[in-house]
């Protein structure tokens, strides 16, 4: 059966899944867009979406799918490459609830789990007994086991440990082998266990096809693995049936065998000439027993990392084990004496080591975009050829590339003669798609006629599944469509998947895309001011998704609700619908544009935290892409009250103060009843503490205070220009007083910036972009007059040095003076480093805890930050994540704010102050951060002005 169109629900499937299913049912318009996609070029609209609880829920759904002949396509994180987690019928999410490990056996070395345990839980569950799964995709933090047993994924240890299907020893799946409308589960294994009747005469007739038919190399994915079946391999159907894609069954249960992994390990970084040149290294090391064999060239490597590199153009990363690290080490360094290299870096600290293997694991992000900022897609992602002959064929390859004029960045695991690589393909005209299509032809045969295969470790689905008659001949592709036959012989599993294709270049994403660019407010500037090419970024390699804690702070709303909606992926796929509804689509789920409530609830729990904007491997910014369509969607409309009470509270701050009426406000808001009442007016949760104003503000203290002596003769590279933030101004003026101390103290004149001088912030984060426009249109203004061009602006809120920095030019792109504006903002730190270099702070010789703040962290980095804490003697890392009271966020009244903003809280940032030793300083730059500790947790936290003042000498 095939059938790739749009598909028309049946009448009482809907009412049936329902009936029948315990787990969810959702064939609503949120549900059906965020699967409408993987990370591939592909898109297929569902029906719907089941979540089934149970196996029953599994052997149900197919039954019912079955009866009313409707597709099923199963799906664990999306992360599929190849498009074969899209489909148009009704799509099995595993990940909401069959997510878990049912049994672990360390004596046997075994771990029983359902499809949708992600990774790196089976990980985490494995490590205290000193194993793991072997297998392990660079996106581990959020792939699923089910996922890579029906890809046979691999990862960067398969030198090592093998392919998934390597390590698998049983499989429990539902089949439709039976009559009518039944289904059931089915155990495989070995000696044909589990076989659907047919299948051993099909395969038994075959034998010599099976033997001789199939390409002997490591990394063979493409296809179905046949030759599992033959007599001397144990007819082993588990392994068989690793890397379907499911169209032969619907896994329930897997049975994987685990390794143990050495207590030490070491990396060793060889630097090369050229990737040829790596790729032609790479066999000669296989004898030494590495772990690991990866490599990539310069050309995918972040600037920022050459450094942390041997001298070369293009490295392999070679991991090596031990008992010990000096065994571990000793291993590298044998390598390293075999590897006839340009330079080389052992490296043994675990912490770098992680940080180079980072550079490694977001290739599969960072090579979406060319150098020069175009965009780069998968489709040839992964082809394989025997290690031996990978360099040669590399250099076939660029050639092929030139010819076609094309250009790609390699990379991958060499070891294993497989290769990644993402490519300049212009899919958005009809002259684009057909050289795509002409370059594909070409490719299978070139990686052909080097004994490969087209897929090496993400599976065929939709990209390659075409030219398999090229890779196996007309008589192993016919063997395989009748061996889907025998498993699916209605043919609803996963349809147009490796058997019965469509065309490679049909239904690709990008078709239903506006060709010419949606009226916006942002400039976009580094995707041509398109937004559609914004949204394009998101290719769906998730990882937003990942739930592992560590120094990134991407996504805190996925993070806090485990809902696909709530990630920056699942945002970006609403919108992608919506551009496809406004484009007119015939299969649009998203048809009311800006003006979708399903857009507008997905980005409601977006805390505009930009942490996309550095941890996205393609640099999503959804901070941004929401800012964006709140502006669209309220146009000539109501809002909710929280953006006329907190989008508008500079306003409402500089009344207060103007007409001094700040001890009125706290006192009215020290009374409960009077509280309520605001908190109600203003759409502040409940739950909140209204934050008291400062009856003196800043730029008021700084008016009044003696002037310090000899400050009138300083020259002008002594005079440091300070941002009077609102927050600083009106809520904080202690952080405005303990800056100016400090930075007296390290020599600088003090000057503000004028008074009435506004970021936007607020304005930009509830989407009220006109008057944003405006207020930073008068701050350019004010400060014309005052701060010259080049002149550095030392802003002490992070959030608001990120809104000038970013949201400054972006919304103003016509005017030079936002440009010059955002290049003069420095932190605190940055202005203490580079106006006063010989300065050394007061020791405080303390530990040191916190956060570092979201919008620092994502736009403003905190390179100098650290050095200041070191250079005064704080010790200690700060946590990552956000603190969940990012702008408005987290004050807002319902929707789930309230809650999702401590669930962020309590990921990182409460747990690290809890645990931190008694004499800890608490930091927290940011006064969202600061609010948040007071009000959750009753702790201080003072920003790093405050913690150097308090630690000065006494002075005038």
């Amino acid at each position: 059966m095939t059938d790739h169109g749009t598909r028309t629900e049946p009448d009482g499937l809907r009412a049936a899944l329902r009936a029948e299913v315990a787990g969810g049912v959702d064939f609503g318009t949120t549900a059906r867009a965020l699967t409408t996609m993987d990370a591939s070029n592909y898109r297929r609209v569902p029906l719907g979406v089941v979540s089934p609880r149970d196996a029953d829920d599994v052997v149900a759904a197919l039954a019912l799918c079955r009866e009313y002949g409707v597709p099923l396509v199963a799906r664990g994180g999306g992360t599929s490459i190849a498009g074969q987690a899209t489909g148009t019928g009704v799509v099995l999410d595993f990940t909401r609830h069959m997510n878990r490990v049912l049994a672990l056996d360390p004596a046997a070395r075994t771990a029983t789990v359902q499809p949708g345990l992600v990774l790196d839980r089976l990980q985490e569950a494995a490590a205290p007994h000193g194993l793991a799964f072997g297998p392990d995709p660079s996106t581990h933090g959020r792939c699923t086991i089910g996922g890579m047993i029906g890809n046979n994924a691999c990862g960067s240890h398969s030198v090592a440990w093998g392919t998934t299907a390597d390590n698998v020893t049983a499989l429990t799946a539902a089949l439709c082998t039976a009559p009518g409308r039944a289904a059931g589960l089915s155990r495989l294994g070995r000696d044909w266990a589990g076989a659907p009747a047919g299948l051993r005469p099909l395969v038994d007739s075959h034998l010599a096809l099976l033997r001789t038919g199939f390409p002997a190399l490591p990394r063979r994915i493409s296809g179905y693995a046949l030759d599992a079946l033959l007599p001397e391999n144990g007819a082993d159907v588990a392994r068989a049936f690793c890397g379907s894609e499911g169209t032969l069954g619907l896994l329930t249960e897997a049975t994987v065998r685990l390794v143990e992994t050495p207590a030490a390990r070491a990396l060793a970084v060889l630097g090369y000439a050229d990737e040829g040149a790596a790729a032609d290294a790479a066999p000669g090391l296989l004898p030494y027993a590495p772990l690991t064999v990866e490599g990539m060239a310069a050309d995918l490597v972040p600037r920022a990392a050459v450094g942390g590199l041997p001298r070369g153009a293009a490295w392999l990363f070679v991991e090596t084990g031990g008992e010990t690290r000096a065994a571990a080490r000793a291993a590298a360094d044998r390598i390293v004496g075999a590897a006839d290299a340009l330079d080389a870096r052992v490296v043994t600290d675990p912490v770098a080591g992680r940080a180079l293997w980072r550079v490694r694991e977001d290739a599969a992000g960072t090579a979406t975009r060319m150098p020069d900022g175009s965009e780069a897609w998968p489709g040839w992602e992964d082809c394989a050829v025997p290690p031996a002959r990978l360099g040669a064929y590399l250099r076939e390859f660029r050639a092929l590339l030139s010819a076609h004029g094309l250009r790609g960045a390699p990379y991958g695991h060499f070891g294993d003669g497989c290769v990644h690589v993402r490519i300049d393909f212009d899919l958005l005209t009809p002259e684009g798609t057909a050289r795509f299509r002409t370059f594909s032809q070409e490719l299978a045969d070139l990686v052909v006629a080097h004994g490969g295969s087209l897929s090496g470790e993400h599976g065929d689905g939709m990209a390659r599944a075409e030219l398999l008659p090229r890779m196996y001949g007309a008589e192993l592709t016919a063997l395989f469509a009748r061996v889907k036959a025998v498993w699916d012989p209605p043919g609803l599993l996963n349809p147009g998947v490796l058997v019965h294709p469509a065309r490679l270049d049909e239904n690709l994403r990008f078709e239903v895309l506006p060709r010419a660019p949606v009226p916006v407010e942002f400039g976009y500037p580094q995707d041509g001011g398109d937004f559609a090419a914004a949204v394009r970024r998101c290719v769906g390699v998730a990882k937003c998704r990942t739930t592992t804690p560590g120094q990134d702070v991407m996504c805190p709303s996925f993070r806090a609700t485990g809902e696909e909606e709530h990630s920056t992926r699942g945002r970006a796929r609403l919108l992608h619908e919506m551009l496809a509804g406004r484009a007119g689509a015939p299969d649009a789920v998203v048809a009311d544009g800006w003006r979708s409530t399903e857009v507008r609830d997905a980005l409601d729990l977006c805390l505009s935290c930009k942490g996309c904007r550095s941890d996205c491997p393609v640099g999503v910014d959804m901070a941004t892409y929401k800012a964006e369509f709140l502006h669209h969607h309220y146009a000539g409309r109501v809002r909710p009250a929280a953006h006329y009470a907190m989008g508008r509270l500079p306003r409402w701050l500089r009344l207060a103060a103007a007409t001094r009426t700040a001890p009125l406000v706290n006192a009215l808001a020290g009374r409960e009843r009077w509280a309520a009442l605001g908190k109600r007016l203003a759409g502040v949760a409940p739950g909140r503490q209204l934050p008291r104003l400062a009856t003196q503000p800043f730029s008021r203290w700084f008016a009044r205070r003696p002037v310090p002596p000899g400050t009138r003769i300083l020259s002008s590279d002594q005079v440091t220009f300070l941002w009077p933030d609102t927050f600083t101004e009106h809520l904080a003026p202690g952080v405005g007083r303990a800056a100016v101390r400090v930075l007296e103290a390290a020599g600088q004149a003090v000057r503000l910036s004028p008074p009435g001088v506004c970021c936007g912030l607020t304005y930009v984060s509830t989407g009220q972009l006109d008057l944003a426009r405006k207020v930073m249109t008068r701050t350019l203004d004010l400060l014309d007059a005052d701060v010259g061009p080049g002149t550095p602006v030392t802003v002490l809120e992070p959030s608001c040095a990120a809104t000038l920095r970013t949201d400054l030019p972006e919304l103003l792109p016509d005017d030079p003076r936002a440009a010059e504006l955002a290049a003069a903002v420095r932190t605190f730190a940055e202005t203490l480093e580079a106006r006063a270099p010989d300065w050394r702070p007061p020791r405080l010789d303390r530990p040191v805890v916190g956060q570092t703040h979201c919008h620092q962290h994502a736009v403003l980095g905190d390179a100098a930050d650290r050095r200041l804490r070191e250079a005064a003697g704080l010790t200690g890392t700060l946590s990552g994540g956000c603190c969940g009271l990012a702008g408005n966020f987290g004050f807002e009244r319902g929707r789930g704010h309230y809650e999702v903003s401590v669930r962020c809280a309590e990921d990182q940032l409460l747990p690290s102050v809890r645990s931190a030793p008694a004499d800890a300083v608490v930091l927290a730059d940011g006064y969202s951060c600061r609010t948040q500790l007071d009000q959750l947790a009753g702790v201080r936290g003072r920003h790093l002005a405050e913690i150097l003042a308090d630690a000065l000498p006494p002075g005038p």
